[in-house]
C-alpha cells in the first residue's frame, strides 16, 4: 500500500514526520509531494498511490482519474468542499476528512478578531470591550461550540442556532437556542458564522441577514468565502456605516473593499484558521491514522461520500 502526502502548502516538519511514521509503522510505503505547480504534477504523483492526504488541495475528477488504485483519500480538515465526492463515489473512493482537529485553532482565531474589530484593528482610537455583549453562533459543531464557551468566559452571552441539532442539544453545549437565523442575527452584536459551502449555503449570508444586525455589530467569518454574498455584503457596508466585517477568507475586490470601507473591513493574507503547529500536526495524524484503521479494519468512520 502506498500512502501520498500531496500538499501545495506543506505540514509542518514534525506533521510529515509523525504521518510518516505512523503510515510506515503499518508496514505501507511513505510518499510525499510539497509544493507541487498544479493538478498535473498532483495527478501524476498519484497514479500509484493507494491512499492520498490533501490539506486544501483540490482533488478533482481528473486527478482521480489518474489514479485507478486509488481507495481512499483524506482532507486533513474539517472543510472539505476541494474534494470532488461526486467523481469518489462514482470511482469506488472512500472520501474523508478529519472533524475537529483543528477546532480550536479556528474559535481562537474567531475569538482575536472580535477583539480586532471592537479595538478598531489596534489603532490609536477608543474601542469598546466584547464582555457584556451578544454573541451570535451559526452553526454549532466542533468550531461554534468551542467559540462559545470561550467567549463565555470572556463575559459575552452567546445564542445560537443550527439546523441539525435540537434546542436542547445547543443549551447542553453551553449557549441559548433562537428559533431561526434571523433572529441570531438581529439579536446579536457579533455573528461568528461556522456553516459549510454547500449548494444551500452559497450566498447566503447578504444585505438582509446582514442588515438585521444592531448597531455597531460585527460579522466574523471563519468559515467558507462563498457563503457570503459579497454584493449584498458591500451594499450594506454602505448602507449601514456602523457595521463591519472581518474575514479569514478575503472577498472579491478586497482592497478595493479596503480603501472604500477602511477600518470596517479586514480579511487576513491568507487562510490562518488552521495555522497554528498544533492544528498542523493534530489534522495531519489523524489523516493518517484514519487511513490506517480504514486498510486494517474497514472504519469509515468520517466517511463523507456514499
Amino acid at each position: 500500500m502506498k500512502v501520498l502526502v500531496a500538499t501545495q502548502k506543506p505540514f509542518a516538519p514534525v506533521a510529515v514526520e509523525g504521518i510518516r511514521e505512523i503510515v510506515e509503522k503499518a508496514g505501507y510505503e511513505f510518499a510525499l509531494l510539497e509544493k507541487y505547480p498544479g493538478e498535473a504534477e498532483l495527478a501524476a504523483a498519484a497514479a500509484d498511490a493507494d491512499a492520498l492526504i490533501v490539506r486544501s488541495d483540490k482533488v478533482t475528477a481528473a486527478v482521480l482519474e489518474a489514479a485507478p488504485k486509488l481507495r481512499i483519500v483524506v482532507r486533513a480538515g474539517a472543510g472539505y468542499d476541494n474534494l470532488d465526492l461526486a467523481a469518489c463515489s462514482a470511482r469506488g473512493v472512500v472520501a474523508m476528512n478529519t472533524p475537529g482537529q483543528n477546532s480550536n485553532a479556528v474559535a481562537e482565531l474567531a475569538i482575536a478578531m472580535m477583539i480586532f474589530m471592537a479595538r478598531g484593528q489596534f489603532t490609536p482610537s477608543t474601542g469598546s470591550e466584547i464582555s457584556g455583549k451578544t454573541l451570535g453562533v451559526q452553526a454549532f459543531g466542533n468550531v461554534g461550540r468551542l467559540v462559545a464557551r470561550k467567549a463565555e468566559a470572556l463575559g459575552m452571552k452567546v445564542l445560537a442556532t443550527d439546523p441539525f441539532l435540537t434546542p436542547g442539544q445547543i443549551r447542553e453545549g453551553g449557549a441559548e437556542p433562537v428559533e431561526s437565523v434571523e433572529e441570531l442575527y438581529a439579536r446579536s452584536n457579533f455573528v461568528s458564522v461556522h456553516i459549510p459551502a454547500t449548494p444551500q449555503t452559497v450566498g447566503s449570508i447578504g444585505r438582509e441577514l446582514i442588515g438585521r444586525m444592531p448597531k455597531n455589530a460585527v460579522l466574523v467569518n471563519t468559515a467558507r468565502k462563498e457563503v457570503i454574498d459579497e454584493a449584498g455584503l458591500a451594499e450594506v457596508l454602505e448602507q449601514r456605516p456602523d457595521l463591519k466585517y472581518v474575514t479569514d477568507v478575503a472577498p472579491d475586490g478586497y482592497e478595493a473593499l479596503r480603501e472604500k470601507f477602511g477600518l470596517r473591513i479586514f480579511a487576513t493574507p491568507k487562510k490562518m484558521g488552521a495555522q497554528t503547529a498544533e492544528a498542523n500536526i493534530n489534522a495531519g495524524l489523524a489523516a493518517a491514522r484514519q487511513i490506517v484503521a480504514f486498510f486494517r479494519d474497514g472504519d469509515e468512520k468520517y466517511r463523507l461520500n456514499r
